[in-house]
């Protein structure tokens, strides 16, 4: 289990929104959009009880953030 593991997706939204990303729109599913305003970078996050890994580290790489700024927020 590495440093992003176990994190629920109400843990993940809290983060992002500080982090400057707001909800965007909903996608296909139980997919939402995130959007920060700042960077103009965008992340789909799925709408799962718990975050997967792989999952989180792949919403990191698309809005830019990198683990340990997300960590310390």
């Amino acid at each position: 289990m590495g440093r992003l593991s176990g994190f629920s997706y109400q843990e993940v939204t809290r983060k992002l929104r500080k982090l400057g990303f707001e909800f965007y729109r909903s996608g296909k599913g139980d997919h939402e959009i995130w959007f920060n305003p700042e960077s103009r970078m965008k992340t789909t996050i799925p709408h799962h009880r718990e975050i997967r890994e792989g999952t989180l580290h792949n919403i990191l790489k698309q809005a830019q953030v990198t683990i340990d700024e997300f960590l310390s927020v």
